[in-house]
């Protein structure tokens, strides 16, 4: 007897589908399309059609059972996503369209790539496309201009373009690591100048009186979450007039994800002055948030790099991915690396226009990357052998 065809259901609320549903789907290698994640941002109040972020999550449901899943929003702005599209919004109501509503398939405010399609270990060859074809019908139904995944692995990346989405580049700066016995060993494949850059900035960053420690699991209590807090709201208040996290939300992290989250803080004279936040991914640390409430020299490089990659070798992880932007993590030892998005554009007109721009927009990226790769810290070999990491498609 053949298996019925599979349907897709909209859910408004990640708590309707259920974490035993979600979860056999996404898995759990990866932090932040965990249901824990996910579901923390929705019951802190952070995701919420108030908040421009409405959830519209796909179910792919298969003889009773979900065999897909994928993180959906309808979105009145283009906030918090870190692929900007605010020129293309600009562009399309100035020629008289209506850019918002639009759909984006991502997981708020996280540059951090990762699976999109969530699917069961057995799901059919035919579930990945049937999740894009329900985004699609969805996006239709709401009159959105346009449908976005974000940050997708390269694969998934390949396969929506053989779907007909348009593809787009960007760049960050990950960190990885080639087998490092410790810190130490990480410093000598690295060029004597820079070396010794590196050595001077941590001595100056550890001053006298300065405890630094990363804390995870049950070591991270409401007094570790409250003084993060003010670090987050003080770079947020900053950096994008409008933080998107409240304080509710690091409580049900710290709750429902102690021993995926590492904290780094730290302490002068008793008193928490800086932070960063990182979760632990399977082969990864992933950095996410930083802050302080004292301006110390050098201690944004110690708190968000060094001590990531430090804690990364001690781990045995392969690589740190430390967030958007910022080429000054190269002289620290990060190297570019292509991330990737897919579109679907409605109005065909707008759909040309945007390939043309996108097209172009590849090559440039592409050799962005090759250029400032040049600029890695490392020795000859070691540089040669950082840039074969990366095989960046036009």
């Amino acid at each position: 007897m053949n298996e019925p065809a599979p349907t897709a259901t909209i859910y408004s609320r990640i708590a309707e589908i259920g974490g035993e549903v979600w979860d056999a789907c996404a898995g759990l290698g990866h932090p932040f399309t965990a249901y824990a994640f996910l579901a923390a941002l929705e019951e802190a109040g952070c995701v919420k059609p108030q908040t421009g972020w409405a959830p519209q999550h796909v179910v792919l449901s298969q003889g009773g059972r979900a065999i897909g899943c994928m993180p959906m929003y309808l979105k009145g702005h283009s906030q918090g996503e870190y692929i900007f599209d605010h020129g293309w919004a600009d562009a399309y109501e100035r020629a008289g369209g209506r850019y918002y509503p639009k759909l984006l398939v991502a997981v708020p405010f996280t540059p951090v790539t990762g699976p999109r399609l969530l699917l069961a270990p057995d799901a059919p060859a035919a579930a990945r496309a049937l999740l894009v074809g329900a985004g699609i019908e969805l996006a239709r139904r709401h009159a959105a201009s346009s449908l976005h995944f974000n940050f997708l692995p390269e694969a998934d990346w390949r396969s929506l373009g053989e779907q007909g989405l348009l593809l787009r580049n960007d760049q960050q700066f990950h960190w990885f690591n080639r087998g490092y016995r410790d810190f130490r060993d990480f410093l000598d494949a690295l060029s004597s100048r820079k070396r010794k850059t590196i050595r001077k900035e941590r001595e100056l960053a550890q001053e006298a009186g300065l405890e630094i420690m990363a804390l995870t699991g049950a070591e991270i209590t409401e007094a570790h979450w409250d003084a993060f807090f003010q670090f987050y709201m003080d770079t947020g208040s900053r950096k994008w007039g409008r933080p998107y996290l409240n304080r509710r939300f690091f409580s049900l992290l710290g709750q429902a994800m102690a021993e995926r989250v590492v904290v780094v803080m730290c302490r002068r004279q008793g008193r928490y002055i800086a932070g960063a936040l990182n979760l632990l991914g399977e082969d990864a640390l992933y950095g996410r948030y930083w802050g302080c409430v004292e301006d110390r020299p050098l201690l944004h490089f110690e708190v968000c790099y060094y001590q990531a990659i430090d804690y990364a070798i001690r781990r045995g992880l392969a690589r740190v991915e430390a967030g958007a932007q910022g080429p000054h993590k190269i002289a620290r030892g990060y190297v570019p690396v292509a991330i990737h998005s897919a579109h679907w554009i409605a109005d065909q007109r707008f759909r040309v226009a945007v390939e043309r721009y996108l097209n172009e927009e590849r090559r440039e990226v592409a050799s962005n990357i090759e250029h400032l790769a040049e600029y890695a810290p490392y020795r000859k070999g070691e540089r040669r052998r950082e840039e074969a990491r990366e095989d960046t498609p036009l």
